[in-house]
């Protein structure tokens, strides 16, 4: 597929349809070239959702940050639109926010940090081309860190490292760069360096440009010029500074000596992580990862199918659906479903397949998000993250084609590790909880299986925190008052066998231990990691699988 940025088109012959055809390709692929769509993603509390605020400052996108931790003030981060996330200070739910800066269109993810949500937060990076990993400079490495580099590696997703909360006292930078890459198994490559840390942080160093970024203690304005020192400016901090000084000479020494370059090559490949040092609640050090982000973050990426590769800069539109959120707006009980436009354009009133059904859809009044608020959108191509108006019709891992039948892959369920049931403190409203309980299900923020033979239906969560979440949301959000309890089930597993005299032998005599998932699959309730293996023993031709794709009918 022939690229046509800055290609020079006059003078091209051929057809009216041809020519019209070649300007459309041409004009896909300079807007697919603007595109950065990119996750933040870390442990929780090692400052994400401060930082994804900062960068929206610093787009232009908002004109004042909030911050999670002034609750009693009613101030609140942009990207936690949920009351949990008011109350609790946490993010649960994944944001999606989009503004331009410098002419690059960015599509910013801001996922859940807590890891009873790893779900939600894989999905989430199905849907990037690139990522930011927040790192607290005083912990280090952390669990979820972990977990959410193992995820963005199965697709060598680029990830930029911001190293946070430098004006505190916190571990050596040495021993932290260390640590991600012992931990983490991905090369660093500083590009700034701290020269101090808490009362004696005195700003960076930006190795690739020779100068010194002064840090100034209070909250900088975004539109405000960071005061910069180059040659004999450098020299005169030496001075006043010389020990914090002296430290970072030393460091940076240390770090040219072991080769520990930026490659722009192989950051794009996810074997490298460029690394910059900061204090994203001071907004110092925001800018630059704002600006690496444009310059060297990749632009929208091809996207394996089950039958071939779609490339962004295609003139047919393809998408697939990673996300539903129902209640955005509790006014209208509305349910979003978040779609990544994979290739082609967008266009309000569109045409599109719908993949798994193999019905037409019709595109119409598309919205854009920052946060919760949203805007039309009236046209959108690769990288952009639409927001459809969902009525029951889509579903997680949905694709949308203008007449292919694709299916894109990497979008799985996880089974299960903890199971509830809902009990009613009012009887007369299950219905209600019924609706929510299917709805929240479609959104992925729990897994729900209608036992064979049992009217009662139970739900699973990767966490405690998930039914906590769901607890609170059906009482706000759909008027049920439910208390969840706990389910005497150890896992679940998805059931598949190419005999289908076989898997209907299986089912009768497993029935009391057998639940159907919200698409109609077969999954095994096991009791106890012993009762699942004498199940694998008993039937060798069944196969239990522990993930399954979204979409897909087993």
């Amino acid at each position: 597929m022939s690229n046509f940025v800055g290609d020079d088109l006059t003078g091209t012959q051929g057809t009216p349809a041809l020519d019209a055809a070649i300007l459309r390709e041409g004009g896909i692929a300079r807007e697919v070239g603007r595109r950065r769509t990119f996750a933040i993603i870390s442990h929780p509390d090692a400052g994400k959702t401060t930082l994804t605020e900062k960068l929206l400052l610093f787009g232009g996108a908002i004109q004042m940050a909030g911050t999670v931790k002034a609750r009693k003030s009613g101030r609140h981060a942009t990207s936690d639109w949920l009351e949990i996330e008011k109350q609790r200070g946490i993010s649960v739910a994944s944001s999606v926010m989009q503004f331009t800066y410098d002419d690059c269109v960015i599509n910013l993810l801001d996922t859940p940090g807590h890891q009873d949500f790893s779900e939600d937060t894989y999905r989430v990076l199905t849907a990037v081309d690139a990522a930011v990993m927040v790192v607290d400079a005083a912990k280090g490495v952390e669990e979820q860190t972990i977990k959410l580099l193992e995820v963005c590696r199965l697709r060598n997703t680029p990830i930029i490292t911001f190293i946070n909360k430098m004006d505190r006292e916190v571990r050596d930078p040495l021993e932290v760069l260390d640590e991600i890459e012992s931990v983490l198994k991905i090369k660093c490559a500083p590009v700034t360096w701290p020269i101090g840390m808490g009362k004696r942080f005195q700003g960076v160093y930006h190795l690739l440009n020779d100068e010194v970024l002064r840090f100034l203690p209070g909250e900088a304005k975004a539109n405000q010029d960071v005061e910069i020192l180059k040659g004999a400016q450098i020299e005169q901090l030496a001075q006043q500074c010389p020990q914090e000084m002296k430290i970072m000479r030393d460091e940076t020494e240390l770090v040219a000596g072991a080769g520990a370059s930026f490659d722009l090559q192989e950051f794009l490949r996810g074997q490298q992580t460029p690394v910059f040092f900061g204090s994203g609640i001071n907004n110092f050090g925001v800018r630059e990862v704002l600006r690496a982000l444009v310059d060297w973050a990749p632009a929208p990426l091809p996207r394996e199918t089950d039958v071939r590769v779609v490339q962004p800069t295609e003139p047919a539109f393809t998408g697939f659906v990673f996300k539903i959120q129902a209640n955005m707006d509790p006014n209208h009980r509305d349910r979003i479903a978040f779609l990544r436009v994979c290739s082609g354009r967008y266009s309000s009133g569109m045409k599109v397949k719908h993949r798994r059904t193999g019905k037409e859809m019709k595109l119409a009044n598309a919205v854009t998000f920052m946060a919760n608020e949203r805007t039309r959108m009236d046209e959108a191509y690769a990288g952009d993250i639409i927001g459809v108006h969902n009525h029951g019709q889509l579903q997680i891992g949905d694709v949308l084609t203008e007449g292919e039948a694709l299916i894109f892959k990497g979008i799985p369920y996880f089974a299960p590790e903890l199971f509830s049931r809902a009990r009613l403190r009012d009887p007369m409203k299950a219905k209600q909880l019924q609706k929510g309980l299917r709805q929240l299900g479609e959104e992925g923020a729990v897994q729900v299986f209608e036992p064979l033979l049992d009217t009662n239906p139970l739900i699973g969560a990767v966490g405690q925190l998930q039914f906590e979440v769901v607890e609170h949301r059906l009482k706000s959000e759909y008027g049920v008052d439910a208390v969840f309890e706990r389910a005497g089930i150890h896992t679940a597993r998805w059931v598949t066998c190419p005999d289908i005299a076989h898997l209907n032998e299986f089912v009768k005599a497993n029935q009391s231990r057998l639940a159907r998932d919200a698409d109609g699959n077969y999954a095994y309730l096991a009791d106890t990691g012993v009762n699942l293996r004498l199940a694998q023993e008993r039937w060798p031709k069944v196969q239990f699988h522990a993930t399954r794709e979204h979409g897909q009918r087993l």
